[in-house]
């Protein structure tokens, strides 16, 4: 059984990252003193950028990540939904017992 850490509340979040933005030590050293590992770091600080508006890179912002999940979930159910149609409707084809 693998442990799975729980995640950093989002104010440590904000203070690591804000100590990384003042560049007075290098982002390794800054994520070894808060026992997190660097790439952890640098991925808080890629989606703090992207969340307001400083990146000029592709990556989604929290919101619309999170807009996204919710969009693929009601597509699934969605089509879910259009099979049983479809094979309700076969059913009822075969049976020829069609409502009026």
């Amino acid at each position: 059984m693998s442990f799975v850490p729980a995640p950093h509340p989002s104010e440590f979040r904000r203070r690591a990252i804000e100590l990384a933005r003042l560049d007075e030590q290098p982002i390794s050293a800054i994520a070894k003193d808060l026992r997190i590992c660097e790439s952890c770091l640098r991925n808080w600080m890629a989606r703090d950028d992207a969340d307001n508006g400083n990146s000029s890179s592709t990556r989604l912002t929290s919101d619309e990540k999170r807009e996204l999940t919710e969009l693929r979930k009601e597509k699934r159910r969605l089509e879910i939904e259009n099979e049983i149609l479809k094979r309700a409707a076969a059913y009822f084809a075969r049976e020829n017992v069609l409502p009026k």
